[in-house]
């Protein structure tokens, strides 16, 4: 977070008369009300009144630093009052006031940020400007050059700091594409920024790269492993290393690298998660947040190893549908063994294994090697009892943590028979729990529910369909590759296992349309977007078409507040028209290539598609802000902006 983030120059006065202590707080809490950054100027003012009771906040350097932390503070903010005359504060006198206003539970960062004030304050060339400033507005740009000054000399401490230093790490997501090869791309560009050398090793779709050494391991000097889906850690041994999910690595590198570092040399011997105040082992992901990050990590394994035969095995089943809804029936008159023999791939095959994969990959994800025969055979049963892929997710839970238990308590036993216990003991014991659960408790229950949302779900037509292909694509679209993005996408491969293919076309909808709309509007408005962007939005065609969404994250991060609007609504028109025509897709992923053999309506799905991206570029065309004079002038310079 930067000054500019905290100081509204609409929050910043200019006195020329002399003012009593009393008159400059109501002066600056006003103008807090008055540009809505609090609810009550009684609230506030009181808490103000109660701090300066404890202490006068009169600092020195003819400075005031009155403060507060309350719960009418709706957006936290620094108000400013310079007066030449002198304010009687306490027993000082002062000629310049900060008013900081904090929420009630303002986060770390806030308070970091406000509390960087004083230490500018401290610099007589700074205040010396400040005094002479001849306007609010230039009062404001001091105050942001001071700040990126001081970023400046930051930076250039960090890298003189860590340069020569060792970063290594893994980064994997669920479908091992994008987000495995951005995380590894903004470590080692933030790593290489600062000097140092760096190896990050990519678990991405096609197998293992950059792969780690022991040599690494023992030269690293910080190690960040950023992933969604469960990854070998053994390597490190005792070494610490910092855990987060791939989208934070992509966002906020630096301070990953920068936690990385700070635990190496406290020698932490435990993995640490970043979004979390305390280190934590896997064994203690039981409860609240650690507990919601061990659920998410071990789904997303299951689904990443599940994918290529949702896509295979659909993609297969559509070909077979060419030459005939009947004709991979020996019986029918349509019979052709062309379709026979796709079918068999696919809906024989491929579609028999994905929910047994899926519940054996959570399993391992769970209790290693020994969790991936109770959840498989679990997930198995799961099928052939009709609960599907729900109940496929519950085999593979179930098996993965009765492993584990069973694990724990036979780990005592003498060395001698412990090859035993591994390969017959547990997984048997296992097996037989988790099959008389599926068996005799959830199955039948499970596939009624799953026969209810079925029934439910092919009864939508009109409305009711549109608004669910609205949600669900707006979903796909609002964090692009995130949780929730990840939600949608479960349901969708749930309503495939049964046989329900509409979601499946408003969750494409959903991850194409936004990299399309970015393209285009960057096509038609090009006074909004700079070079750069503009460059970038030529590969956004590419990826957009081949339901990469990923293309889109760069844009969001630069400009959330309109891009992120735009891709939501866009997808959200594309999704509703999609699922009100009735549209279906029989493979969940591959864009552009699989819509002619997989889509029942392949020109009116893909004018669905261009409809979301219109309506995205449109936005985009009417909300973003054009470049400003300067970049302009940059721009025709051939200048970086």
């Amino acid at each position: 977070m930067y000054i500019d983030e905290l100081i509204d120059v609409k929050n910043i006065n200019i006195s020329l008369g002399e003012m009593s202590k009393d008159e400059v707080i109501n002066e600056l809490v006003g103008l807090f009300h008055k540009n809505g950054y609090i609810d009550s100027v009684v609230d506030y003012t009181t808490a103000i009144g109660k701090r300066e009771a404890e202490i006068s906040t009169a600092v020195g350097y003819g400075v005031a630093i009155p403060h507060a932390q309350n719960q009418s503070v709706k957006k936290a903010t620094i108000g400013i009052l310079r007066n030449l005359s002198g304010i009687q504060w306490g027993t000082e006198k002062v000629n310049l006031v900060f008013m900081i206003a904090a929420e009630k539970d303002a986060s770390d960062e806030h308070l970091k940020m406000l509390s960087k004030i004083s230490t500018f304050l401290m610099d007589d060339v700074f205040r010396a400007k400040l005094l002479v400033a001849g306007s609010t507005k230039e009062i404001y740009d001091v105050l942001l050059q001071e700040d990126q000054k001081k970023e400046a000399e930051n930076d250039l401490t960090k890298v003189e700091a860590d340069a020569g230093k060792y970063l290594i790490g893994i980064s994997a997501c669920m479908t091992g594409i994008a987000h495995t090869f951005m995380a590894a791309e903004a470590l080692s560009n933030e790593a290489k920024q600062r000097g140092m050398r760096v190896k990050i090793q990519t678990n991405g779709s096609t197998g293992i790269e950059n792969q780690l050494t022991k040599k690494d391991v023992a030269e690293a000097n910080a190690i960040v492993v950023a992933h969604d889906v469960k990854v070998d850690t053994t390597i490190f041994g005792d070494k610490t290393f910092v855990d987060v999910p791939v989208k934070k690595a992509i966002s906020d590198a630096g301070s990953m690298i920068d936690k990385a570092l700070s635990e190496s040399q406290n020698n932490h011997v435990q993995a640490v998660v970043s979004d979390q105040d305390d280190a934590d082992t896997e064994d203690d992901l039981t409860m609240g947040g650690k507990f919601a990050r061990a659920f998410y990590t071990h789904v997303m394994s299951g689904v990443s190893y599940m994918i290529p035969f949702v896509v295979v095995g659909g993609i297969f089943i559509a070909i077979s549908f060419m030459f005939g809804i009947y004709a991979s029936n020996p019986d029918s008159s349509q019979y052709n063994i062309w379709a026979a023999f796709f079918n068999e791939i696919g809906g024989n095959s491929a579609f028999k294994l994905y929910v047994p994969v899926l519940a054996g990959f959570i399993s391992w994800s769970i209790a290693d090697k020994a969790g991936l025969a109770p959840g498989m055979i679990g997930g198995m049963m799961a099928v052939n009892g009709g609960s599907g892929f729900l109940g496929g997710m519950v085999a593979g839970f179930l098996g993965g943590y009765v492993t584990r238990f069973i694990v724990k308590r036979t780990r005592k036993i003498p060395h001698t028979y412990q090859g035993l216990v591994s390969v017959l003991f547990t997984p048997l014991l296992a097996t037989f729990i988790v099959g008389f659960v599926m068996f005799f408790v959830l199955n039948t229950p499970m596939s009624e529910l799953i026969n209810l949302m079925t029934g439910w779900l092919k009864s939508m037509n009109g409305t009711n369909a549109a608004i669910m292909g609205a949600i669900l694509a707006a979903m796909m679209a609002s964090d692009m590759g995130g949780p929730i993005n990840k939600t949608a996408s479960a349901f969708g491969l749930a309503m495939f296992a049964s046989k329900i293919y509409g979601p499946s076309a408003a969750l494409m909808v959903g991850g194409m349309v936004p990299p399309l709309g970015i393209a285009l509007a960057t096509l038609l408005f090009k006074n909004k977007f700079t070079i750069q962007e503009r460059e970038a939005g030529k590969a956004n065609w590419v990826l957009g078409a081949s339901f990469i969404t990923e293309g889109a994250i760069p844009f969001a991060a630069g400009d959330p507040l309109h891009i992120i609007p735009a891709n939501i609504v866009g997808s959200a028109v594309g999704g509703a028209l999609c699922m009100a025509f009735g549209i279906t897709l029989q493979a969940p992923h591959g864009g552009i290539f699989v819509i002619p053999i997989a889509c029942n309506h392949p020109i009116l799905y893909i004018g669905c598609i261009l409809a979301g991206t219109v309506v995205t570029a449109t936005i985009l065309g009417f909300t973003k802000k054009s470049l400003t004079k300067e970049q302009m002038r940059a721009e025709m310079a051939g200048g970086i902006i």
